[in-house]
């Protein structure tokens, strides 16, 4: 861990003359540890300590995580980026951001303090990368986050898989890509909700009352829904089927020409479990060879064992058709459009939709070789299951059969900085932290000390 990482108390914005982080004269200002994380007391109201005496405090507080103040020239790459692609996508979920209640994301750290810079996005004149970059200096201060006891985060890619398929069953179509079923059960949630959560427990009904766990992989392909008419259209194999559920979209070229648009609906409840681990912990395939293009050429390789693999991954994806032409890109959980190379899936139980990451790693682009510098304004779009953790993210980079190959050799470690709202900036809450108790002088102290050994050898 960094010697400034923080992981309890509050802070200060760094001098950079001063390596500890301290201004002379400073004393120290600490907070007890939290357990389950990192907590820091911060402003809500303003970012500018000036007569904010007697206002309210709220907290912010990353579970097992951990962060680093930062000035915007210690943020490596951050002058060399096209900021302007960044705020194009961010000015897009920004629309999503003001029109959500203010409660929407009152369990996550950053709650609502996103609308600040989302209304000033909307209003500001941005014409090239430098008004980008002074927008984001501007409304948002840096912090490098990372798990706790850990220096880096970890990217993944994805990408929306162009398949054939048709509306109609045949030999060549035997596929079904089924949307989601009507006695799919979610507690707390109605059947009819679009935004089902893509984890946790998922049920169906038995008779009037009874819930049981819905069914899973095998269970589905064997034919558990058969009959239904949940069809959308048919694929070729299960194998197709499966990497569209693993991307959480898919444009199926149908045998009249034209493009079908389906995105990811619900799930059944089931935990995710790569394929490509398995792969690994039976010794089949070497970590450091694994990629989707080497899973799908051993599935080929081995039709015997294909069936026996996929279902060793229970869960199951149901999609619904959308309204979108050959142009237009995917929808995120965020339900705005996903901009390729700038757009990333976050844990949503962390961190609120919209806000700016940005991600510096030496990641397999050009090349299978980890090579490229890939130092980028990330904006947070999307969501996934097995995309859990402060400083992790799967990064979109677009459709087609190149952006799978680069999606499919992305496993890597990044440096990520999260940018926080000025709203939230701490550097104004730990001016008036409250300090603990004083400790007492030292000729107090050795008073006291002397007074306890009195009284000790009194009691013998």
């Amino acid at each position: 861990m960094s010697p400034r990482a923080i992981r309890t108390g509050s802070w200060s914005r760094p001098n950079p003359a001063n390596n500890s982080g301290k201004r002379p004269g400073d004393r120290c200002r600490r907070a007890s540890a939290i357990a389950a994380g990192v907590v820091i007391a911060l402003d809500l109201f303003a970012p500018n300590p000036a007569g904010a005496r007697g206002r309210d405090f709220a907290v912010f507080e990353f579970p097992n995580a951990q962060y680093q103040p930062l000035e915007w020239r210690a943020v490596d790459g951050w002058a060399n980026d096209d900021q302007l692609e960044a705020f194009r996508a961010f000015r897009t979920s920004c629309r999503a951001v003001v029109a959500q209640g203010k409660s929407a994301n009152a369990d996550k750290p950053l709650k609502d303090s996103l609308r600040a810079p989302c209304l000033a996005a909307r209003a500001a004149h941005v014409g090239d990368a430098d008004d980008a970059r002074r927008f984001f200096e501007r409304h948002f201060v840096p912090l490098r986050l990372s798990k706790l006891g850990e220096a880096e985060g970890f990217v993944t890619g994805y990408f929306e898989p162009i398949v054939d398929g048709s509306r109609a069953r045949s030999d060549v179509f035997s596929v079904p890509v089924y949307r989601k079923p009507s006695n799919l059960f979610v507690r707390g949630f109605r059947q009819s909700s679009e935004n089902l959560p893509n984890r946790g427990q998922v049920f169906r009904k038995i008779g009037r009352r009874k819930l049981v766990p819905y069914y899973e992989r095998g269970e589905i392909e064997e034919g558990a829904l058969a009959g239904r008419k949940l069809e959308i259209c048919w694929v070729k194999s299960q194998t197709d089927l499966l990497f569209m559920q693993i991307q959480g979209s898919a444009r199926v070229r149908l045998e009249d020409g034209t493009t079908l648009r389906i995105n990811y609906d619900a799930h059944n409840g089931h935990p995710y479990t790569p394929v490509g681990r398995v792969l690994i912990d039976r010794g089949i395939i070497p970590r450091e060879e694994m990629s989707m293009q080497r899973i799908r050429q051993w599935l080929a390789e081995n039709p015997d064992k294909e069936t026996e693999l996929r279902r060793q991954n229970k869960s199951y994806v149901f999609f619904r058709e959308v309204a979108l032409s050959d142009q237009d890109e995917p929808r995120g959980a965020q339900g705005v459009a996903l901009k390729a190379g700038r757009s990333i899936a976050i844990d949503k139980a962390l961190h609120v939709y919209g806000t700016p990451f940005f991600v510096d790693g030496r990641l397999p682009i050009e090349s299978a070789q980890p090579n490229s510098t890939f130092q980028r304004l990330m904006i947070a779009q999307d969501t996934g299951s097995a995309i859990v953790g402060p400083a992790r993210a799967d990064i979109y980079f677009g459709a087609g059969a190149e952006a799978g190959r680069i999606s499919g050799r992305l496993r890597h470690p990044a440096r990520f900085v999260l940018l926080l709202p000025t709203a939230l900036d701490p550097s104004a809450a730990a001016a008036r932290a409250p300090l603990p108790v004083a400790r007492p002088s030292a000729r107090i102290a050795k008073l006291l000390a002397a007074a306890e050994s009195q009284g000790k050898s009194r009691s013998k």
